[in-house]
Parts: C-alpha cells; sequence; structure tokens
C-alpha cells in the first residue's frame, strides 16, 4: 500500500476519507432497483413502508458501501497507480482499517438484512458473498471483464428487484418480475464495462483482465452499449406481449435517448465514458421504473 508523503500518519481513519470510502454516489443504483421490485410486486409500497424503507437503506448504504469499502482495501495496489488520492492509498484510511470497516458493515448488513425475513435476509447474504467475491483473492471475479461486471449488473439490478418484489408480497415473485429483473441486470453489464474506463492504466499493470484493456477502448465501447441495448429491446417486446404498449412506447423512447448518448459517447468512449454514465444511464434507470409500473398492472 503507498502512503502519499505529504500526509503525515494516521492512526484512525479521516471522517470523511470513511464516506467517501463507502462512495454514496454509488449507492443509487440498488437502492432504485429495490424501489422497483416494490413496485411491481403490485403491493402498495404503502402498505408496508417500513419494510421498504429498511430495505432501501440495506441496498444503498449499508450493503453497497461495504462493496465499495471491500473493493477498496482489495484494489488498495490499483489505486496505488489509477487513483492515490483515494482514502486507502493517501493514508487517510490508515493501517487495516479499510477491511476492518468492510468486515463490519458485513455483520451490518446481515443483522439488517434479517428485518426483512427468511428471503430478505437470504437476499442479503448472497449480496454480502457476491461482494467479496468480486474484489477478494482467491475468488476476486473482477479480474474478468465477462464475470465481474455481471455479477456486479445482477447485484445491483436483478438481486434488489427481486428482493423488493419478494419482500412487499411476502411471497415468490411473479416470473414476469424475475424476467424483467435479470434483463435489466444483464444490461448494467455494460454500464459497468464503462465504469471500467477510469482504471484502464492500473487494471493493465495489475493483469485485471477488463473488456477495455483486453478489448481496448473503442471495441469495448460498442460492446457495452450493444450488452445495455439488447435486454431493453427484449424488454419491450415483452411489455407488448402482456398487453402494456404505452409503456412499451416509453422504454423505446428512452431506449432511443440512450442511443442518441451513445453515438457521442462512441466518438471519444476513454474521455466520453465518464460522460455516458451520468447522461444516457438517466434513461436506462427510468425504462426500470416504467417496467416495474407495468408489471404492476400486469400482476394485480
Amino acid at each position: 500500500m503507498t502512503v502519499s508523503p505529504s500526509l503525515p500518519l494516521r492512526r484512525y481513519p479521516d471522517p470523511a476519507a470513511a464516506l467517501r470510502l463507502i462512495k454514496p454516489i454509488t449507492w443509487f443504483p440498488p437502492m432504485w432497483a429495490y424501489l422497483c421490485g416494490t413496485v411491481s410486486s403490485g403491493v402498495s409500497p404503502l402498505s408496508n413502508l417500513t419494510l421498504v424503507v429498511i430495505g432501501i437503506i440495506l441496498a444503498g448504504p449499508i450493503v453497497c458501501g461495504m462493496s465499495q469499502a471491500a473493493n477498496d482495501w482489495c484494489d488498495r495496489h490499483v489505486d496505488a497507480i489509477n487513483e492515490p488520492d483515494r482514502p486507502i492509498p493517501s493514508g487517510r484510511i490508515p493501517g487495516r482499517w479499510g477491511l476492518w470497516i468492510a468486515l463490519a458493515m458485513s455483520l451490518l448488513s446481515l443483522a439488517v438484512g434479517a428485518l426483512l425475513g427468511p428471503w430478505g435476509f437470504a437476499a442479503t447474504v448472497l449480496g454480502v458473498l457476491a461482494a467479496w467475491a468480486y474484489s477478494a483473492e482467491p475468488v476476486r471475479l473482477k479480474r474478468s471483464g465477462w464475470w465481474g461486471p455481471g455479477l456486479v449488473g445482477l447485484s445491483y439490478e436483478t438481486l434488489p428487484w427481486i428482493t423488493g418484489a419478494i419482500v412487499l408480497s411476502a411471497g415468490a415473485p411473479d416470473l414476469r418480475i424475475v424476467i424483467i429483473a435479470v434483463l435489466y441486470g444483464i444490461g448494467a453489464h455494460g454500464i459497468m464495462t464503462l465504469n471500467d474506463f477510469k482504471a484502464l492504466e492500473g487494471d493493465r499493470q495489475t493483469g485485471v483482465a477488463s473488456l477495455p484493456v483486453t478489448l481496448g477502448p473503442d471495441r469495448a465501447a460498442r460492446l457495452a452499449c450493444a450488452i445495455m441495448a439488447a435486454p431493453q429491446v427484449v424488454v419491450v417486446a415483452l411489455l407488448i406481449l402482456w398487453d402494456r404498449p404505452l409503456h412499451a412506447l416509453a422504454v423505446a423512447a428512452l431506449l432511443a435517448a440512450q442511443v442518441w448518448a451513445m453515438s457521442v459517447m462512441l466518438r471519444d468512449p476513454k474521455g466520453k465514458a465518464p460522460w455516458y454514465n451520468g447522461t444516457g444511464v438517466l434513461f436506462y434507470i427510468s425504462g426500470m421504473m416504467v417496467a416495474a409500473f407495468a408489471l404492476k398492472g400486469i400482476v394485480t
């Protein structure tokens, strides 16, 4: 681990650095997916607002925050190359505090997950295991440009969506909910591939075979766009098949907006990938909620 020489050695974490370690900006996708799940269940979220709020907090600040802390601890050598100002390589999270924070939040995740009943607890266990499988040796699935983004996409979108539906309906979700949740989780593989562009140099030096490393930025960006778009085309087709033409039209319009954003991003994939993650992804997650409301009308 590299410690910045410009900073004094610390014994305890800097509070601001600890907050940055768990990356609040990353909490939104699983929180949104859980909310989509509650909506799609056909049960009004207001009928059990406590479970909705607990699930949203669990999905975002606790489980996702834990996964970010675990990832930063396991990636501290890569981050020393890519982003040496991050909390651990900069020394603002000293010693093994990054590991201890990740482990403590793992236990907190399980404790809060137990409040959601057996199904919610089981989903939490899966989420915690997925977080460590992604980042930690010897599994470290993030070394693969296929398995790593796939696991994150399913963990960020599919798992919380299905969990929200199960918790609110107190039973197994409708198969159509599972299908839509899986499709959006698959599409998120492309989003995670674009996210890998920021770590291109460090991944190359440390042997992480992300798609931008193995395919190059241009090919990886085109593939990411295809992976994001294809599941949404299937969602549109399914909504038409399920007699939800207006919802299908809305998802198609949001997909068209993404295609426009993709065309801008593909002119300069490495430079524009962060822009796309802040623009095109908004259209993606909006389509998720449209699909959730469509499912609500189907399953009730």
